[in-house]
């Protein structure tokens, strides 16, 4: 199988390389345009002119995202993790080839956080007040050839406490110029639908959408050719069709028993289409498109299937921060989280609370994750934005919740648009706790909660319905769902009957009435806390689909107050290094035997979690932890065996051993029919001696956009980590590269992530280093007095 995903990925790979990189061969050209911008954090109005010096200004690269420069501080939000908003200033200058004349040229943005304002040479193209969806500006009629060209780009987010989160604010994500015929296929233009008639064989319509912007009529012709594992299948012939001048046209296009292999997360067997748009056999436009053949069903009394299989959805909710990197993550640590969730079980995702960066879910296709795609946190009025500390204070009302009557219609349709060929999206989600009881909505069916002066529940129906009839406009094939934090007030008021799968928040104590109250009700857990009752509540109920954590990876803002700037429920924390909840899930999720040791003082307060380190007080009592899908642990301390359990003691399923400390390593081994499966150690470490760099990687593209994530320890003479460890550590680099970032998991720390100089916590931080677009070797290099230093070298190539 992994000769048929690279044969896939080829064909994919040459495809898309020759459109993003075309020639006078290839009619539509599309150009990273990332590189190479001017950047000024203030405001000045006049920077939209051609003739603007901005030589004073920061040169930077996209994407970029100017509030993780900080400073962090108490003035700013704590929804948003106390770090600035602003507004700020972005020109791009270049210059217009002689072959895009007769062409229409346009500028991509995947998104910008947020009210940006657009300019080509001093003419304003348009504004978009959503920071989570792509849009695109036609540059044509304002180009200058043989001069030079400026793009000017303003970014509005004064508001800065409008999240429950933390945001970002620029130009976060990607942005291309595509060169493309004035006949062509419109953005997001091609729509897939297969319908999998069994195992081996689907049927597929192709919808394409061609625009044609010259004034007078034009006769084409849509060619699809469909390209797999298995071979390229050609789309049967069609007549020519005229399309109107400056008008639009919907071509359709079928394919019948098309052999196929099913997309699944075990096994995400990938197709692409490549679309030729053509008149008088010359061709005008082309594009490719990638797509998978599924079938997804979820059932009121037996749950989720996918392909015909019945499948619990162990998913995590995911905000869109990168920790120490802010809102502009490269798509490799992305994939290195993907690949950390994926280890532990996890085989889905809800993307928390707005559309993801698109990489990401070309990441779900290709890796096999299953995706909740939402759009909005709030309809309108806003929600409660918290300054001060979570639910502390008088909150802010800023946010989405001011536009959305004017834009809530389209951004959602842009995101079924951008989205519906992800094979990895199952659901579409309107909206995450639209009905939290009194923020803002409010209904007699609160009892004894139920303000009568604030907006009526009956809101969310009335709001609710037009975004559910936009979503089914363009996606009939998806169920479209919304996460509950109240669903009670949802079902009295008619809110919850729009929805095809009901999403619960925290209620798992309503699955059962619900499931005999509403017999046709498909029931999920769309937010779930991580305690072992909130799993139990989707394994021992057929008719509930599966959960989604809160949360897979702490995230930015929701912070409990200041000093603490971020969230700390995730599995794993700011930098993706797994905690001891992400250990005691694979436990539950994963089917590869495992075991995982922690340990905390006997009479620690049980508020604060385990750790997994073996340096405790002389001859204190310690309580042993360890996290297994093994029915058997054996606990051996410096080779002696203590004792063997089974880890399903109480109500968690965990083994559990009181233990008087010595130093030294204490084992646990996974046993399967008394033979040993895995195992699992903790070293006591010694006093402080030397750091260790340990890259993820030692070859990396010398692109610009590649990076190595390099973890640095404190560790003793042994190499053993430290855990208590909390030096300073000094970093230098040489070389074709840049420090992206440095941070920890430290939820308190208020260090300059662009510094080079970072504190340690428990005993480690990581460093991320991003190529320039020059091949050479990379020296980084980490310091500290009275510690030993390394060094690595990397290549970019």
């Amino acid at each position: 199988m992994r000769k048929t995903r690279r044969k896939i990925s080829w064909f994919i790979g040459l495809f898309i390389s020759s459109l993003s990189f075309g020639t006078g061969d290839h009619p539509r050209i599309v150009a990273d345009f990332d590189f190479g911008w001017k950047f000024l954090k203030g405001d000045d109005r006049k920077a939209w002119s051609p003739d603007y010096d901005d030589s004073g200004w920061q040169a930077v690269d996209l994407p970029h995202d100017w509030s993780i420069e900080g400073p962090y501080s108490e003035r700013w939000a704590s929804g948003t993790g106390y770090l600035p908003g602003g507004v700020g200033l972005y020109r791009k200058t270049f210059a217009a080839d002689s072959e895009w004349k007769g062409k229409l040229v346009a500028i991509e943005f995947d998104g910008i956080y947020k009210n940006s304002e657009v300019w080509i040479n001093g003419h304003r193209l348009g504004m978009r007040p959503s920071g989570y969806i792509g849009f695109q500006y036609d540059l044509t009629r304002h180009l200058s050839f043989g001069k030079k060209n400026v793009l000017a780009v303003r970014v509005d987010h004064c508001d800065f406490a409008d999240s429950r989160w933390y945001t970002g604010s620029g130009i976060y994500r990607h942005v291309r110029l595509t060169i493309t015929d004035r006949l062509r296929i419109g953005p997001w233009g091609t729509y897939v639908v297969c319908k999998v008639l069994d195992a081996n064989k689907a049927d597929a319509v192709i919808e394409t959408t061609i625009l044609n912007d010259c004034n007078q009529p034009q006769l084409c012709q849509v060619v699809s050719r469909i390209l797999g594992p298995d071979g390229v299948y050609e789309g049967p012939s069609n007549a020519p069709q005229s399309v109107e001048g400056n008008g639009r046209l919907i071509h359709r296009q079928s394919f019948s028993q098309l052999p196929v292999q099913l997309w699944s997360v075990d096994n995400p067997i990938l197709y692409s289409v490549q679309t030729s748009l053509l008149c008088e056999g010359t061709v005008r436009d082309q594009t490719v498109t990638v797509f998978g053949a599924r079938a997804i069903r979820f059932d009121p009394d037996k749950g989720f299937f996918l392909n015909g299989q019945n499948m619990k959805i162990k998913g995590v909710c995911l905000h869109h921060d990168g920790g120490p990197l802010g809102a502009a993550v490269p798509e490799k640590v992305w994939r290195k989280r993907l690949e950390s969730l994926k280890e532990i079980g996890c085989n889905a995702i809800r993307f928390s609370h707005n559309p993801p960066a698109p990489e990401l879910l070309d990441l779900c296709d290709r890796m096999g994750f299953v995706v909740m795609d939402e759009a909005f946190d709030e309809f309108t009025p806003t929600k409660n934005k918290w300054i001060v500390g979570w639910n502390k204070g008088v909150p802010g009302r800023d946010g989405y919740g001011k536009v959305f009557d004017r834009w809530a219609v389209r951004d959602i349709q842009d995101m079924v648009r951008r989205d519906r060929n992800h094979p990895s999206v199952i659901l579409w989600s309107i909206g995450n706790e639209i009905d939290y009881a009194n923020d803002p909505f409010s209904h007699p069916a609160l009892g004894g909660q139920y303000r009568p002066d604030n907006p009526s529940a009956e809101n969310l129906t009335q709001l609710g319905r037009p975004l559910v009839k936009a979503v089914k406009e363009l996606d009939p094939t998806r169920p479209v769902t919304a996460a509950l934090a109240n669903a009670p007030m949802s079902n009295a008021v008619g809110f919850a009957d729009l929805l095809d799968v009901v999403g619960y928040n925290y209620q798992e104590n309503l699955y059962a009435q619900d499931h005999k109250k509403y017999p046709g009700r498909c029931i999920l857990g769309s937010e779930n806390s991580v305690r072992y009752d909130a799993w139990q509540a989707v394994a021992d109920n057929p008719y509930v689909s599966g959960q989604f954590l809160w949360i897979g990876i702490d995230y930015l803002g929701e912070a409990a107050g200041w000093p603490v700037r971020s969230w700390t429920g995730g599995l794993f924390d700011l930098c993706g290094f797994k905690k001891p909840e992400g250990w005691f899930r694979q436990s539950l999720w994963s089917d590869r035997p495992m075991v995982y040791l922690c340990a905390r003082l006997q009479r620690q307060d049980r508020r604060r979690g385990p750790q997994s380190h073996w340096n405790w007080p002389a001859r204190s009592a310690v309580a042993v932890f360890a996290y297994s899908n093994c029915p058997e642990v054996t606990l051996e301390l410096n080779g002696q065996t203590l004792e063997s359990r089974q880890p399903t003691q109480g109500s968690w399923p965990m083994a559990r051993w009181e233990v008087s400390f010595e130093p030294g390593t204490l084992t646990a081994i996974g046993k399967k029919d008394g033979r040993e499966v895995c195992r699992y150690a903790l070293t006591t470490a010694g006093p402080a001696r030397q750091i260790k760099l340990i890259p993820d990687c030692t070859i990396l593209a010398a692109d610009g956009k590649d990076v190595c994530l390099i973890e640095c320890t404190v560790t003793d003479e042994k190499g053993v980590l430290v855990p208590d460890a909390d030096h300073s550590i000094t970093f230098s680099l040489v070389g074709p590269a840049k420090i992206a970032g440095i941070g920890s998991g430290d939820p308190a720390s208020h260090e300059d992530h662009k510094a080079h100089t970072y504190r340690v916590y428990q005993g480690r931080c990581l460093l991320i280093a991003q190529t320039q677009k020059r091949p050479g070797t990379i020296q980084i290099a980490a310091a500290c007095d009275n510690l030993k230093g390394a060094e690595i070298l990397l290549e970019a190539k």
